[in-house]
């Protein structure tokens, strides 16, 4: 078994046996990831090269995809207030993304990174308060498809 195959093995079998908190977790690292990866698409002039567009159009609607799966994740009924302004997060967020990749816009992809880098550290600091807490399989509401 090669690196690559032993690596994907590995991150499977860390999605298949995580905490709900933890896949959140897992979602906001892979979102900044790709946000990363397109911001690294930018030269010094702020401008994004010819043949560095696809991949950074790729990287962004990767993250797109990310946030949305968060936003189909909330459970509205349950989470009041907070999925609430989850969910206006989320959309704003996709918005700032989509016009980011029609314009090339470094600083509308900076800001969603930052934001989301902050409430990455609140859900890391929310999984790992809950990790040891039981949850009934019913109570089970986080949908993460590949």
């Amino acid at each position: 078994m090669g690196y690559s195959q032993a690596y994907s093995a590995y991150q499977n079998t860390n999605i298949k046996t995580a905490s709900q908190g933890k896949l959140v977790v897992l979602l906001y690292e892979g979102a900044i990831k790709q946000l990363t990866l397109a911001l690294q698409a930018f030269n010094a002039e702020d401008k994004i090269e010819a043949p560095k567009i696809e991949k950074f159009s790729a990287n962004l609607n990767k993250a797109h995809e990310i946030i949305t799966e968060l936003q189909v994740s909330l459970d509205m009924s349950k989470g009041g207030q907070i999925a609430q302004t989850l969910m206006s997060l989320y959309v704003f967020f996709n918005n700032e993304l989509l016009d980011a990749n029609i314009s090339h816009d470094k600083s509308k992809i900076e800001f969603v990174k930052d934001s989301m880098s902050q409430l990455l550290e609140s859900w890391r600091v929310a999984a790992n308060n809950t990790a040891n807490e039981t949850v009934p399989a019913a109570q089970s509401t986080l949908n993460i498809r590949g």
